[in-house]
């Protein structure tokens, strides 16, 4: 099954063929083998690419005991052999025998995650159904009918109808006659609606107690009476089935923006539900009726993607449950400070350690994660608590390799999976015995079993959480967080509660399995349990480097190879569980020169050369416990000299190559340049910095009470480095002291050297290149400036303030002479237009994140003062009203003028949507006024504007005061004392005043809309009229409806409303049903201020009067005016991407890869299962 994936595998011990580096090939990796059961002692699904909805459907039916094991019930004589599968006119049923396979690796295979490869390959499924998602609730019927199509003919046929099989019937009862009109359907899984109801109880409600009537123009035709009459029309379960599943509707479509959408509010089922409120019969005992939930399929992400994973619950006790809180005793919830630290002193860290990995999982956790993580749970650091008596934390998880288990070249750690691990798995060799023998009795395993459940009482049944290959503990209360959110409930399993289990099904997963499928798991077992060893012994295998000293000199304080690396050095594999003494034995079997004694010392290769650390001393230390991993480098000398050099090993020994940078001064030209020394010198860790500067003396030649020796200092929040010297204090420190390291450039000169500040942050000197440069645009407008949009340059640094850059700007641009007083700077924004006002003028432009290049706009005016505003004000002039319907006429013949001009010169018309919603924006001037001043002080600043005193307008509660978007009216201000901080007014708000005729306050709960009254006959509508609606208690259609009908004095059956979106130029009707109950249950009531309409201030209703207009269509030629134009921008921008490519005169190929990234959805495909014809 596994192949010869270690047929390459040597021998565990040394291996070598020659000295040179190029005579060994790097080892192979093998593959590694799946890992043992995790703590739960259940099995998940390996996850092919998209099929974890498979996933959790499939672990939902192994945990269905009744569908389990009627499926193993059906043995080799009705379903066949797989190994016939292939040979011609054989009738083997794949489908069941897979799933039986499956069902039994999950159920005893010693293995994290089972594959389904097999059964979907028996679906007929290829890798493209095997990486899409597709939707649990359909594969659940799909699979159902494929199971169905499979067993026909043999005595499972009725599996899926005798488990999951239920009627609705569906009544129709005359009022007049009471005759019966009965239609009978049946079902496998119940659909039931997310949207407008709060739980499943009130779903199963609205469908199944609640009563629909037929009346007024919705009448029923009766075969009795033979007349339309009035009726009711009602739906009861009639017969229910053994195990309930239930859908539910999480998905939707939104009609305004043409695409699904998942429901994410929240929705409620209980743990045990009552069904005889919804059945046709309630004369029954109370356990017809009674169900339990025991698996919830979750969905995770929106309706285009996302992740399934399923709740269940573990009828048998198949698994072992433990509280994540209560598995080891260093989690502690109690904060007191004693119970702490007799905690501490009483945990073994092998044990605390390993109670944290379990908990982890078993993919690990990053050895360099674990010490956060033990800092977490126990609340005392490795170093702190441990170190001391039990050395660094790496080495200690190497010293235990029998109970801790690194992996990805010692990187990631987890507990290695024994016979007596916690997790309280059955030993691997036992249970492969047991499947080996004839003898083997089921109630050998129960009690086996038993005995590991002992701990959880019998009365008890616990929760797990499939998420493919990972199997969670979980706790009752969590599925409540399931209600709603991204990550909710998607489909429901119960079963009845009168279902009883046998006694000895309970913790037995051997219980019904079938002998042929017992000792295929065994072998599978004895396979894994085999690749594991030679893996464990492959990963074992390690490749040291050997560097001889006899061939190494010592020179410039490093070791470096005497004629060659490839002479001086060899390299040999080992296991890392050897000795120091097992490597020094084999080393003395390779080098048949070496005499005296022979010392092996871990050396680093460094950029000085090599340099000697740790020398190992006990030769029955493990090389594993003192750190060695591939790849490592080890010195083998005799312990004392290198070449008749004495050497010191150790980290303060170690050798550390510095550049160093010695300024000079040269004219040329009449100006004064900088030329650089620079040279490499070595020094040891140790050395101090008076030393250094000693030698750094004789070898630039400056005297060494003249030299001194400068460092990079980072200049905070600045992006650049500055050179600062070092005191004299700094002499008695060592170079590791000053946090000096390998590659780190120091510069040296004497005290008459040049001013240090023309060094750059590289330290080389500063050229015209290395200035940065901004772009100033004057955007004063020609009748404030000649100069108006000129552009200039200025060069700058980044620590230039924003305040010099304005003067320098206000220079170069002439701006002093002008009329302007007050000047100030913007950004731009992506279309290169005014954008965020540079407020801080002391700051730097690093400090405002501006890069080299970009363009600043100059602009009159005077800043306001920190928590101040500058709102410009707009003049919003009113649309038409009944009063001056004069202009109607004009404004049609105007319509019928565009309409005509559209067919002789699309590109001349200038159709804005200002223009058709009737409003006019007039800028008369700027406020600045406080944030923390309220409406009414606003208002009351704006009445002194020049062009509003002269309007005589008598108080500020005929101000209406808008808040302007794009040059449109969005929304109203309201609350006159509200201060203007509360409304949050951006740097670039705007505001709009509109003059009334008579006081007005709008409340939070009034809206104001616009209404349009149709003209009969005609496409067009009268002018706009106001209406202020209360929707404090309803904002729904029909209190809408009513409201307008109050205005028009119109009868509520004989008007017809919509709402206008005007960037789109549509009309959407606004339509509701209401459905009659008998229970008068309470309905969540629609908002209009939501999804679809999304009502708003100022929005255009449009209103017909079916009494004299029954055209309900209410687009106008405006609106076709408006489309033509939306339809021929895209045409025309179309055109015009076409002739750029042609210009440029690329291939096909290049144009594809110069269009613009766009996400694209997979293409929707139906799923299927290809089952054989066994009729």
């Amino acid at each position: 099954m596994f192949g010869d994936m270690f047929e390459e595998e040597e021998d565990v011990g040394f291996v070598s063929e020659n000295k040179t580096m190029n005579g060994w090939k790097s080892r192979k990796k093998d593959t590694e083998p799946p890992p043992h059961r995790a703590a739960s002692n259940l099995s998940g699904i390996k996850n092919q690419g998209g099929t974890c909805y498979l996933n959790s459907l499939l672990q939902t039916l192994l945990y269905t005991p009744e569908f389990r094991e009627s499926l193993f019930a059906l043995g080799p004589e009705e379903l066949g052999n797989l190994s016939d599968k292939n040979k011609p006119e054989s009738k083997v049923r794949v489908i069941p025998l897979e799933l039986q396979r499956l069902f039994a690796q999950l159920l005893l295979a010693d293995q994290l995650a089972a594959s389904t490869s097999d059964l979907t390959d028996s679906f007929g499924w290829t890798s493209n159904e095997e990486t899409s998602q597709h939707d649990v609730q359909e594969l659940n019927r799909i699979l159902f009918s494929a199971l169905e199509s499979s067993l026909v003919g043999t005595s499972g046929h009725d599996l899926i109808n005798r488990l999951y099989h239920g009627i609705v019937v569906n009544k129709i009862v005359c009022e007049e006659c009471g005759n019966i009109s009965e239609r009978q359907e049946d079902f496998l899984d119940l659909t039931v609606a997310v949207k407008g109801v709060r739980g499943l109880e009130e779903a199963l409600c609205t469908f199944y107690v609640e009563e629909e009537h037929f009346d007024n123009d919705n009448l029923y035709h009766c075969g009795r009476c033979e007349k339309l009459v009035k009726a009711t029309k009602s739906a009861k379960l009639r017969h229910l089935p053994t195990f309930l599943t239930i859908s539910l509707l999480r998905f939707n479509f939104d009609f305004t923006k043409c695409e699904r959408y998942k429901e994410t509010g929240c929705y409620s089922f209980p743990i045990r539900l009552d069904m005889r409120p919804f059945c046709e019969q309630d004369n029954l005992p109370d356990s017809e009726y009674e169900y339990d939930l025991f698996s919830v399929i979750i969905h995770k992400g929106g309706c285009y993607g996302g992740h399934y994973h399923a709740y269940i619950k573990d009828i048998d006790q198949l698994g072992t449950w433990f509280s994540l809180d209560e598995q080891t005793a260093v989690v502690n919830s109690s904060k007191d400070s004693t119970n702490q630290d007799n905690l501490l002193k009483l945990g073994d860290p092998v044990e605390v350690l390993k109670a944290i990995l379990v908990q982890v999982g078993p993919d690990g956790v990053l050895v360099d994660q674990l010490g956060q993580k033990l800092l977490e749970k126990v609340g005392v650091a490795w170093n702190k608590r441990y170190r001391k008596q039990h050395g660094p934390l790496r080495k200690f998880l190497e010293s235990h390799p029998d109970v801790f288990l690194l992996k990805a070249d010692g990187t990631r750690v987890a507990v290695k999976q024994t016979d007596h691990d916690f997790s309280g798995q059955q030993p691997n060799k036992s249970k492969i015995e047991k499947a080996q023998t004839e003898n083997c009795k089921a109630s050998t395993a129960h009690a086996d079993k038993t005995e590991r459940h002992s701990k959880i009482p019998t009365s008890e049944v616990y929760w797990f959480d499939f998420d493919d290959t990972q199997v969670r503990p979980i706790q009752e209360k969590d599925i409540e967080k399931q209600f709603e959110g991204k990550e909710c409930a998607y489909m429901l399993f119960y079963r009845k509660s009168q279902l009883q289990r046998p006694a000895e099904a309970r913790g037995n997963s051997r219980y019904k399995v079938p002998p042929d499928l017992l000792e295929e798991i065994a072998n599978l077992d004895a396979s894994l349990q085999k690749q594991r060893a030679e893996f464990d012994s492959a990963t074992n295998n390690i490749e040291v480097h050997l560097h001889l000293g006899p061939e190494y000199k010592f020179e410039n304080g490093a070791l470096h190879p005497a004629s060659s690396q490839k002479d001086s050095m060899l390299t040999i594999i080992i296991d890392r569980r050897k000795t120091v003494g097992d490597l020094r034995q084999a080393i003395f079997q390779l080098l048949e020169f070496w005499k005296g004694d022979m010392v092996i010392t871990v050396a680093k290769q460094l950029p000085a050369g090599l340099h000697l650390y740790e020398t190992f001393h006990e030769d029955h230390t493990s090389l594993y416990s003192l750190g060695i991993t591939d790849g490592a480098i080890l010195f083998v000398w005799n312990g004392n000299q290198v070449d008749g050099v004495e050497m010191h090993a150790g980290e303060e020994f170690e050798p550390m190559l510095l550049k160093i940078l010695c300024p000079t001064l040269r004219s040329k030209s009449e100006t004064e340049m900088v030329q650089f020394i620079e040279m490499e010198r070595v020094f040891t860790r140790n050395t101090l910095l008076s030393s250094a500067r000693d030698i750094l003396a004789l070898s630039t030649g400056i005297s060494p009470d003249e030299l001194t020796v400068y460092y990079k200092k980072n200049l905070e929040n600045k992006g650049s480095t500055n050179w600062v010297a070092y005191d004299a204090e700094d002499g008695h420190k060592s170079l590791a002291d000053l946090r000096l390291k390998d590659g780190d450039t120091i510069l040296v000169s004497d005290q008459k050297c040049c001013n240090l500040s023309v060094l750059s942050s590289n330290g080389m000197p500063i050229t015209v290149a290395d200035r940065s440069w901004l772009q100033v645009k004057n955007y004063c407008g020609e009748k404030l400036s000649q100069t108006a949009g000129t552009t200039v340059t200025i060069p700058v640094t980044m620590e230039t303030l924003i305040s010099e850059i304005k003067a320098n700007a206000i220079e170069k641009l002439k701006l002093k002479d002008e009329q302007g007083e007050y000047w100030h700077l913007r950004k731009t924004d992506w279309c290169y237009d005014a954008g965020e006002v540079l407020k801080d003028e002391e700051a730097t432009l690093t400090d405002m994140k501006i890069t080299n290049g970009e363009t600043l706009i100059i602009m009159e005016g005077r800043l306001p003062p920190k928590g101040f505003l500058m709102l410009p004000v707009w003049l919003y002039q009113p649309p038409l009203n009944s009063e001056n319907r004069g202009c109607f006429q004009e404004e049609q013949e105007n319509i019928a003028t565009k309409l005509c001009a559209l067919s002789i010169e699309s590109t001349a018309r200038d159709f804005s949507l200002q223009q058709y919603m009737g409003t006019e924006l007039e800028c008369i001037g700027n406020v600045e006024i406080s944030g923390e001043a309220s409406l009414e002080d606003l208002k009351t600043q704006v009445l002194t504007l020049p062009v509003l005193q002269g309007l005589s307008v008598p108080s500020i509660e005929f101000l209406r005061v808008w808040l302007v978007e794009n040059k449109c009216p969005v929304k109203i201000l309201r609350n006159q004392q509200q201060q203007l901080s509360k409304f949050k007014l951006g740097p670039t708000a705007e505001i709009g005043i509109q003059l009334l005729q008579a006081e007005e306050n709008l409340t939070s709960t009034e809206l104001l809309l616009r209404l349009k009254m149709a003209v009969p006959g005609e496409r067009m509508y009268y002018p706009a009229e106001e209406l202020v609606w209360d929707i404090s208690k309803e904002c729904t259609i029909r209190t809408l409806k009513q409201k307008i009908i109050q205005h028009y004095l119109l009868p509520l059956e004989q008007i017809e409303i919509a709402k206008y979106f005007p960037d789109q130029f549509e009309w959407m009707p606004m339509t509701s049903w209401t459905q009659v109950s008998k229970k008068k249950k309470k309905k969540k009531l629609q908002n209009l201020q939501g999804a679809p309409y999304y009502l708003k201030d100022g929005d255009i209703i449009g209103v017909k009067n079916l009494l004299i207009d029954k055209n309900k269509d209410f687009s106008t030629v405006v609106d076709d005016i408006g489309k033509e134009k939306l339809r021929l921008e895209g045409n025309n921008k179309d055109k015009r991407h076409q002739a750029t490519v042609q210009q440029s005169g690329d291939a096909p190929e290049s144009h594809e890869k110069q269009k613009p990234y766009t996400r694209t959805r997979r293409p929707e495909v139906a799923l299927s299962i290809s089952v054989a014809d066994f009729r």
